[in-house]
């Protein structure tokens, strides 16, 4: 952790929620109607050296850290894995396609949710989200036919090879599946909000730097900031360095307006030290990775704060032009 002389890392992240709270610009998400509250274009640094960065002032979801990277990382992109893991902050994405294929429906969420756990064969055909960050990091889909690039592979065999490569680039953000650059077959149903990533080799140490560019502040980019100091950590690994910053560059950074009470009382709590995070084992290559492999040590948060998942964002239709 830092010296005692250091003001604690976590504080970034609550000076960003009063910013917003006293400077943001008011705006309306045009498909749902949904209200944040935003600020744009924030940077902000954390050293892996002075401890793991999963926030302390409320209580962050570690297994859902750890298994939903582990589902990028492997280029998974079925929500039975998560299911399977006890994680559903994904649930909600495939549960609205489904209705939407199926408007008589009576099927609840959390039937729905029972059928992908127990049912192989509609977990198979409903619980598929292509598009999604593990299809884009691991077999991103070329125009020709039958080729993918697998990303991940790519900024590894670079940096082992050109330890000053400053391509090693990891992108999600594919205009052809996106919004109204999408066909309305292929658009994705989900938004990419954080779309892509630099690794850079600093003398030995291993740097991540994150462009996010819509980011949910009080429930979302927690758990961001702890998934990719944590890719970091990974790949450090793999690559035999030491892990360095995890740098997060902000894009669109907002408070929902039904998140804004759970913001005013997260911002009065004062951080504890962070955690540690170590891995155990040995990792020669990206395969060899499992969840088991991490361990947290000294973990010691404040209570968590409940608040409401808004789903908002991905494919806008937009509305129809009267005859």
């Amino acid at each position: 952790m830092a010296g005692k002389n250091k003001r604690h890392p976590e504080y970034q992240y609550l000076e960003l929620g009063k910013e917003i709270l006293k400077e943001s610009v008011k705006q309306v998400d045009r498909g749902t109607g949904v209200i944040t509250h935003s600020v744009f274009g924030v940077r902000h640094v954390y050293d892996l050296a002075e401890g793991f960065p999963l926030l302390t002032t409320k209580k962050v979801y570690w297994n859902g850290v750890l298994q939903e990277l582990y589902w990028f990382f492997s280029g998974q992109t079925n929500i039975k894995y998560l299911v399977d893991n006890n994680v559903h902050i994904w649930d909600d994405y495939p549960y609205k396609i489904y209705k939407e294929k199926n408007p008589k429906t009576k099927l609840t969420k959390d039937e729905f949710i029972e059928k992908i756990r127990n049912d192989s064969k509609f977990a198979k055909k409903w619980g598929e989200l292509p598009r999604i960050y593990g299809e884009m990091w691991r077999k991103w889909p070329t125009r020709k036919k039958g080729r993918t690039i697998d990303q991940l592979q790519w900024v590894v065999d670079e940096l082992n090879s050109d330890p000053n490569a400053h391509n090693a680039i990891v992108t999600s953000w594919n205009p052809e599946y996106l919004y109204k650059m999408a066909t309305k077959e292929d658009a994705s149903r989900f938004p990419i909000c954080h779309n892509m990533y630099q690794l850079s080799n600093r003398g030995g140490k291993l740097d991540l730097l994150l462009y996010q560019r819509s980011c949910d502040y009080f429930l979302g980019v927690p758990f961001n900031i702890a998934s990719y100091a944590l890719l970091c950590v990974v790949l450090a690994k793999v690559l035999k360095l030491k892990p360095g910053r995890f740098i997060h560059v902000y894009g669109d950074i907002h408070i929902y307006d039904n998140h804004i009470e759970q913001v005013k009382e997260e911002i009065k709590r004062k951080p504890r030290p962070f955690p540690k995070v170590t891995i155990k084992g040995k990792i020669d290559k990206l395969e060899d990775f499992k969840p088991e492999m991490v361990v947290l040590e000294d973990y010691n948060p404040h209570p968590s704060i409940k608040a409401e998942l808004t789903v908002s964002g991905g494919y806008f239709e937009g509305k129809k032009k009267k005859k």
